[in-house]
């Protein structure tokens, strides 16, 4: 997939953000696209779009349509619409949230599906018919120097949904703790995902911080202004990175922009974020430190004092696990976690 170009959009006019503290619905989506992203590189691109299925048992999905097609697909959808159903509902609760966000013009054609409620809720990608991993296929990189994001999380939700690394192909699902299906205990404030192709590797120790990785891909908070979909892929700016520890593991938290956001040029930096988003890195801080403490558990720590580490610092911890990720994608290093790899 070395020619993709990623895709990315910004928040319809219908979405609803629910009340904060409240799982959201996860609301079957609409069909109206919006203005495609511009990525790296020439010849490729993703479009997100999903729609209820109208057989029994069958999931939303995403569409992506490709160059020519892409009219008389999203024209296909429109129809598709009326006949959503409201909402789809895992479980006891409903499970993630917000309409669909679309991009209209690919070059290639890139689906992604959802299936299964509550426990086996999937949401599976594919590439021109074959199945697709998001953490091993999807470019780390875009030629223009943006990082791709996948979204797990969208923001203002509360299901803690997760690319299951242990699963064939890496879906993305809801984790699950003590036979429950989790959420947080009040919505995240960003949208919350992965970075493709990293790994924090628990046999690793930080020099700094003398902890080691937790064993996941490096995670994102992506600070712009568009509520992103669930299993959608966004080129974003890497501005800054949060050192987390949590149970004695280290957990790195990306802050980025959106390629669409309209603060996008002007923020390359943590300066930037402090002038363009005002508090905005202190309260990412205050949410992960304190959102284990309604279940009874200890606050996070963070290293560096606390300290929102710079861009360029940033950029070697995604370099730093990209070389971990490649050395257990190669061998170099024993999968003894017992990671998907394929």
């Amino acid at each position: 997939m070395s020619g993709l170009t990623v895709k990315g959009g910004s928040r319809g006019a219908g979405n609803r953000r629910p009340p904060r503290g409240l799982p959201a619905p996860r609301i079957a989506r609409g069909a109206a696209p919006f203005p495609s992203l511009g990525g790296g590189g020439a010849g490729g691109g993703w479009m997100a779009v999903r729609r209820a299925g109208a057989g029994a048992g069958a999931g939303a999905g995403m569409l992506r349509a490709a160059g020519a097609r892409a009219a008389g697909a999203l024209g296909a959808l429109g129809a598709a619409r009326a006949a959503a159903p409201a909402a789809r509902v895992l479980g006891a609760q409903p499970q993630g949230a917000l309409r669909a966000l679309r991009a209209a013009a690919v070059a290639r054609a890139v689906s992604s599906a959802e299936s299964g409620e509550g426990f086996d809720f999937r949401v599976k990608f594919a590439d021109g018919g074959k199945d697709i991993s998001p953490w091993h296929d999807i470019p780390l990189k875009n030629a223009d120097g943006t990082v791709n994001f996948i979204c797990e999380i969208p923001k203002e939700t509360s299901a803690k949904m997760e690319v299951a690394t242990d699963e064939p192909k890496n879906p993305i699902k809801q984790d699950t703790k003590k036979g429950k299906l989790r959420f947080y205990p009040y919505n995240i404030n960003w949208n919350y995902g992965l970075i493709p192709q990293t790994w924090e590797d628990p046999g690793v120790e930080n020099a700094d911080l003398k902890v080691m990785g937790d064993n996941d891909p490096v995670d994102v908070v992506e600070i712009g202004s568009a509520t992103l979909e669930m299993g959608g892929v966004y080129p974003v700016k890497i501005v800054g990175v949060l050192a987390m520890i949590d149970d004695g593991e280290l957990d790195w938290k990306m802050i980025a922009v959106n390629s669409k956001d309209p603060k996008f040029a002007s923020v390359n930096d943590v300066a930037d974020v402090e002038r363009e988003f005002p508090g905005e890195i202190q309260k990412i801080l205050e949410w992960f430190r304190d959102y284990k403490i309604p279940d009874g558990k200890p606050a996070n720590a963070f290293g560096y004092d606390n300290k929102c580490m710079s861009a360029e610092f940033a950029m070697e911890i995604v370099d730093e696990t990209n070389e971990f990720y490649n050395k257990l994608k190669s061998g170099e290093r024993a999968n003894t976690e017992e990671l998907a790899l394929e």
